[in-house]
């Protein structure tokens, strides 16, 4: 019997060994070339690969200086110039301009690019007005509207504030638009007085703003000026409001009287 290896047996092998001597100097190649970077990088903290120092920013395979104009600091983000305005600075093209701020202002917390007016002053193009609060007013601190409001019981009028005169049976309301008076309840508002309000018997005070600010009790109805007792036909009783009637079912409301559906049987 021959146990001489074959020469496909032989070239394996020598392949598998060849292989196995290959690997571990491609390895160190490899790695290597990972380890390669320019001038001003650092290998990445994770993964592979390579990130520019501080100060300079990737263009193509190289890291490049950024320039850093006056009145900016680094940011060492990849996103961007790779610098901002400092506090008190504003970026304008690729410079960074000094604030120059008018009286009665100061730099706005953050960033520092702008600047607001102080309490009393509202921005006026690029100064800072006071604001001119009339007696009886004070200061909101809005930034909208006057920047000012009147005192309780004071009504703003043409720049002014000016007293309110409450008539008789009236209260003073919060609201800041209308007359700044309501109408105690009972009363309704009429040519700038308070007039009472006449409950018809059998009726209540509604409360509302509108109508005739009286309601009738339940089984009453209003006739003009006065509450009527409701009239409940055979098979009705009083609906929901209390003020009209419906039929009993299987009754259908026929003008004023309840009749059963097969009344023409």
């Amino acid at each position: 019997m021959n146990t001489k290896p074959s020469r496909f047996a032989v070239f394996a092998y020598a392949l598998v060994f060849l292989t196995a001597l290959a690997a571990p100097a491609q390895l160190v190649l490899a790695q290597g070339l990972d380890n390669v970077f320019p001038e001003n990088a650092i290998a990445k903290t994770y993964g592979t690969g390579w990130v520019c120092d501080k100060g300079f920013r990737k263009v193509d395979d190289a890291c490049v200086a950024v320039t850093l104009p006056e009145g900016a600091y680094l940011t060492g983000s990849s996103y961007g110039p790779g610098w901002k305005c400092s506090y008190g600075h504003q970026q304008k093209n690729d410079e960074c301009e000094p604030l120059v701020l008018p009286a009665n202002a100061y730099l706005s917390a953050g960033s520092g690019d702008r600047w607001q007016c102080g309490r009393g002053y509202r921005q006026f193009g690029e100064t800072c007005a006071a604001i001119n609060v009339p007696a009886n007013g004070y200061l909101t601190g809005s930034t909208s509207g006057s920047g000012w409001a009147c005192e309780r019981t004071f009504q703003a009028t043409d720049g002014a504030c000016i007293a309110i005169a409450v008539p008789a049976n009236g209260y003073l309301e919060s609201s800041m638009s209308g007359s700044g008076w309501d109408c105690e309840r009972g009363y309704r508002e009429l040519d700038g007085a308070c007039n009472a309000i006449e409950v018809p018997p059998n009726g209540y005070l509604s409360g509302r703003s509108y109508g005739d600010g009286w309601e009738c009790d339940r089984g009453y109805q209003k006739a003009q000026t006065t509450c009527i007792a409701v009239v409940l036909p055979e098979n009705a009783h009083l609906n929901f409001t209390g003020n009209d009637w419906e039929c009993n079912k299987p009754y259908s409301k026929h003008t004023e009287a309840c009749t059963s559906d097969d009344r023409h049987e």
